[in-house]
């Protein structure tokens, strides 16, 4: 029979002075939930690469692989806070190992879909797995080792998680470009079946249970009330365009707005008379800690669009394969790690919280620098050209997210940290998915309504090759018309009839998709730069924003303190 300790006799094993009572197998433990965490993470990115593949699989328009992508952070989002007090009730392995089950079924579910409703789904039950997991590999670090170690675990698991993203969308394009099976894009979610599967084997050999001592309440109607919130956000934006703005498209926002002033009433009432809410406002007497939040939020509001639409732009743009868009992507891993591997060590004991607004400054100029190569070289950009602003935008991106959650924690009272990280993370999550619904907004508004410079970029060298043709008019008006019905299109990348060669010979049809080639390249540049530049604009108000931190603010990791009463099971 298990043993289960009391508080006391918990703290003893994990004591510094003692490593001769510590659990030998605390780093296999640790490996397991770092892949865990890895593959998490992954997910949430891997598919960007992969959604010009799963368009022509699936034939979905863009507003489904729009919710393709913003359906996993929503739901991750949703369960991210509830996870944690579902693990400190029932325990932290139980509900990392139902996670890890229900992340694997519904990654098999992904990799099987017959239709983009079904992959949609399946990204919501997935991004809720996922929800369940990340909560609780955070909480078991924190019981797992000595305070001596748990610094370096720490450090471990933020260095490889935080370079997930960029990851997933290298290794998207790889996957996707290797055709593996002929699976095609299915393979970006059956891979994680065989890593779910070993992880469960292992979590049940490897993984103690744990669980606090002190059980707070569920508080599964704030959850629901909050995700309805953003829900009603998020889901016209991404479906007003398709629908022509229709009347409901401004009410659901309207219904946003009251539902979270109803969330904020029930939350102090539930924490007035039970002292337990899914969110305890408290944090946010710190004014430090108020504007930094919505900095952060701003933050992935701007970062989360960018990836969706940065690879759009490369594949459906300049039409790029996965592989070479996602390899182009891990330059930016370079800049990341030169960012976040010096700011939190080097540069934040010199100059404090100034490191974060130095981070907005060079991300912002980065973005700027990519909006100007790609309307300087268009068509013709090459990945050379932009390793110079993939490192700005890597080290600005770094110097924000490495050192930003525990100095935004350094504001609010120690007791406080636990819920201010979950309610940082949870910002963290439902800022991509509205980034994604209002960049990519956005972008496709700015192709519509810009369709003529790519067509008058295009003309001259149309015009020229169809010098001797006797009906060269009737041939560049019907260039026009099929760039302009393309931009216009709710899915561009799909050929309307104004477009059909079949009636040109063949010499005056190659010219004629050479030339719609070009004007889409050039349309989706200025598309994406405008795009950029607007996010510049963000990343600016975010640096100023965080001038309100105090320059040297306090770094607080609740990780690493030594943790409450807890109930171990050996």
């Amino acid at each position: 029979m298990p043993q289960e300790l009391s508080s006391s006799t918990a703290d003893a094993p994990r004591d510094a002075r003692d490593d001769t009572a510590l659990d030998p197998r605390r780093w296999l433990a640790f490996a397991v939930v770092l892949v865990a965490g890895f593959v998490d993470l992954v997910d949430s990115t891997i598919v960007n690469v992969a959604i010009p593949s799963i368009q022509r699989d699936l034939q979905a328009d863009y507003v489904q692989l729009e919710w393709v992508v913003a359906a996993y952070v929503l739901s991750f989002a949703g369960l991210l806070i509830l996870s944690g007090r579902l693990g400190d009730i029932y325990g932290r392995k139980r509900i990392f190992m139902i996670g890890m089950a229900a992340f694997t079924v519904a990654s098999l579910s992904c990799g099987l879909s017959v239709s983009p409703a079904m992959l949609i789904a399946s990204r919501l039950a997935q991004g809720a797995a996922a929800g369940l997991m990340v909560t609780q590999i955070l909480a078991i670090l924190r019981v797992t080792f000595p305070a001596h170690e748990r610094g370096k675990a720490v450090a471990l698991f933020g260095g490889v998680t935080g370079s997930s993203a960029l990851f997933g969308l290298a290794l998207g394009g790889v996957i996707v470009q290797w055709d593996l099976f002929g699976w095609e894009w299915r393979t970006i979610f059956l891979i994680n079946v065989p890593v779910g599967i070993a992880s469960l084997i292992a979590g049940a050999v490897f993984l103690r249970e744990s669980r606090s001592a002190r059980r707070p309440r569920l508080d599964a109607a704030g959850m629901v009330l909050a995700l309805a919130a953003v829900t009603l956000l998020v889901y016209p934006l991404t479906q007003g365009r398709h629908v022509g703005w229709a009347g409901w498209t401004f009410a659901m926002p309207a219904g946003a707005v009251l539902l979270l002033v109803v969330f904020v009433a029930y939350e102090m009432r539930r924490f007035a008379t039970i002292g337990s809410a899914l969110v305890e406002f408290g944090v946010f007497r710190s004014r430090q800690f108020s504007v930094g939040m919505g900095m952060w939020w701003l933050f992935w509001i701007a970062s989360g669009g960018f990836f969706f639409v940065w690879t759009l732009f490369l594949q459906a743009g300049l039409g790029w394969s996965p592989m070479h868009a996602g390899l182009t992507a891990a330059t930016l891993a370079i800049g990341v790690g030169i960012g976040a591997g010096n700011a939190p060590t080097k540069l934040v004991p010199k100059f404090g919280s100034r490191v974060l607004v130095a981070g907005g400054i060079i991300n912002a100029a980065g973005w700027l620098l990519l909006a100007w190569l790609i309307t300087h070289f268009g068509q013709s950009l090459n990945s050379w050209q932009l390793i110079p602003a993939h490192l700005l935008c890597g080290i600005g991106f770094g110097f924000i997210v490495a050192p930003s959650l525990d100095m935004l924690l350094g504001q609010v009272p120690h007791d406080q940290a636990g819920n201010a990280s979950g309610l940082l993370n949870t910002v963290q999550q439902v800022g991509i998915a509205l980034g994604v619904a209002t960049l990519s907004l956005g972008f496709f508004a700015q192709l519509d309504s810009g369709h003529q410079r790519g067509a008058d970029a295009a003309t001259p060298a149309l015009q020229s090759q169809l010098a001797a043709d006797p009906q060269q008019q009737q041939v560049l008006a019907a260039f026009r018309a099929c760039v302009t019905d393309r931009s216009a299109s709710f899915d561009p990348s799909r050929t309307p009839a104004s477009c059909d060669t079949g009636a040109l010979s063949p010499g005056t049809a190659t010219a004629f998709r050479a030339a719609v080639a070009t004007a889409d390249a050039k349309n989706f540049a200025y598309a994406f730069a405008s795009v950029l530049i607007g996010g510049a604009l963000v990343l600016l108000i975010v640096a100023i924003g965080f001038l309100a931190l105090p320059r040297r603010a306090q770094m607080v990791n609740p990780l690493l303190d030594e943790p409450e009463s807890e109930i171990v099971t050996a």
